[in-house]
């Protein structure tokens, strides 16, 4: 694998077997292999990396050649912009994309499916959806209601005191998952219980300093919403180990269920990016051969509720599945 630096973005060129592809249409047809595009977010979000890494082993199993690229952080749209534009570029047979911007990548994509380019959004909605030929993600919403439900749930009598670790403005998961947060929780934006709000970017250490900066203005808080694991990392390190604080979160990577068993999180929602990028790369291999239609719609991966203190009513797995199937 070689690593190229180009404008700015991480450029991650993988090839796979010899092995020719046949079928009809472009590389395919001329024996070459077929290349699939990706571009994620980040390349330091260990989540991304995950569904960058699933990505290149399942092109790498149906002879393909996976070509990923990143922005320099979560919110770079211009990084992903310029990303999809060298990919069309590179005449790649479809692109892969986690869109920071959930619109700010409209015009790019449209660029490339006027090229004949088949282009799935990964984990994270184009807004509107339709902008893409397909979206293959975590119903990003429920996940968040089964995180608010949980923390509502484990507060028990308490009265409620909630900070919201938000994630990246016009990212169609940063509104999915908080208004489903609060769906679950029973609160609604601007709630009296609602303490505090900050933008994470998903990332640890701003997490952490949001925290640190929230607590000191009501050290009465006894929940928190977290968009990813990073950010309930940051929470919990900001809180030092404060009892009676329930910290909730979405991923479900292996560090973040052992978080789990640890107790620095109550529970985590896991989703499952290996599936997502296995999908992706299937659909786009298959469509350029010939084998299949061009993928439509939304195609939903599941989603599940980790916790070692479960709730009457309220499904959920224990940390040993949770560390048994993680990121699967």
């Amino acid at each position: 694998m070689s690593v190229i630096t180009v404008t700015g973005l991480t450029l991650l060129v993988t090839g796979c077997t010899s092995t020719k592809s046949g079928g009809s249409g472009g590389d395919a047809q001329s024996g070459g292999k077929v290349r699939v595009g990706l571009v994620t977010k980040t390349n330091s979000n260990p989540y991304f990396v995950k569904l960058r890494d699933s990505a290149k082993s399942e092109a790498d199993k149906r002879g393909a050649q996976l070509i990923a690229l990143a922005g320099k952080f979560d919110g770079d749209n211009q990084g992903q912009v310029d990303a999809i534009n060298n990919l069309i570029a590179q005449n790649v047979k479809g692109i892969l994309i986690t869109p920071s911007n959930s619109s700010g990548v409209l015009g790019a994509i449209k660029a490339a499916r006027a090229k004949g380019i088949v282009v799935i959004a990964l984990d994270t909605a184009t807004d509107p959806a339709n902008a893409v030929d397909a979206t293959i993600a975590t119903d990003n919403k429920a996940a968040g209601v089964k995180q608010g439900t949980y923390v509502r749930r484990a507060l028990g009598n308490k009265k409620p005191a909630v900070v919201m670790l938000d994630g990246t403005p016009g990212s169609t998961v940063n509104t999915q998952r908080h208004s489903g947060f609060l769906e679950g929780f029973g609160l609604k934006d601007g709630s009296p219980q609602i303490k505090g709000t900050a933008v994470t970017n998903g990332d640890q250490t701003k997490a952490q300093t949001a925290m640190e900066n929230l607590y000191q203005r009501d050290r009465d808080v006894n929940a928190v919403y977290t968009l990813n694991e990073p950010a309930a990392a940051g929470a919990s390190e900001a809180l030092g180990g404060k009892k009676g604080v329930v910290i909730g979160s979405i991923d479900g990577s292996c560090a973040g269920v052992r978080n789990v068993a640890s107790g620095k999180f109550a529970a985590t929602v896991m989703q499952f990016p290996k599936k997502m990028a296995q999908l992706g790369v299937d659909a786009v291999v298959d469509y350029a051969k010939g084998d299949k239609k061009k993928p439509t719609g939304f195609i939903e991966t599941p989603s599940q509720l980790i916790t070692d203190k479960p709730m009457s009513g309220l499904p959920s797995k224990d940390t040993a599945w949770g560390l048994k199937n993680c990121w699967g």
